[in-house]
């Protein structure tokens, strides 16, 4: 099978010499064999490992992103980022616990300027509405006719 983990800003691993890959989404890992059923899912931060025809793993640790089979012999996976690495504990070690930490503060700085979003509305929504001032009597009725006959 071919395999193709890109970022926006580079393909980092093109290979076509996949026998098997595992991989992690929220419902856990899971494995692609050739002839795999077309597939789409969303990936957790983790390390995909895969197996070349010789028997060698190889592994590359993904910020989340998607991963796509097709024809059962293409994977793509797109992802923000990812670093390659023959050795699987420096990448789950150091590399996982970062791409966490930038998930956990993207999450931090999104609920901040949900909070700060939801303020400004507040703000606007007591600014626009209508000042509660007494409304006016209409003069009374007798009174105005009086002043019809005049």
């Amino acid at each position: 099978m071919r395999l193709t983990v890109s970022t926006p800003l580079a393909v980092v691993i093109d290979t076509e010499d996949v026998a098997h890959l595992r991989a992690e989404d929220a419902t856990g890992a899971f494995g692609i064999l050739p002839h795999h059923a077309n597939f789409l899912t969303v990936l957790t931060v983790s390390v995909m490992t895969w197996r070349d025809g010789e028997g060698t793993e190889h592994h590359v640790a993904v910020r989340g992103g998607m991963l796509g089979v097709r024809d059962g012999t293409t994977i793509a996976v797109a992802t923000r980022e990812a670093v390659p690495g023959d050795d699987l504990h420096p990448l789950e070690s150091e590399v996982l616990v970062r791409f966490r930490q930038q998930e956990n503060e993207e999450r931090a700085a999104h609920a901040d300027a949900e909070r700060l979003y939801l303020a400004a509305i507040r703000q606007i929504l007591d600014l626009l509405r209508p000042q509660r001032h007494p409304i006016p009597r209409p003069p009374d009725s007798a009174a105005s006719l009086e002043s019809l006959d005049r």
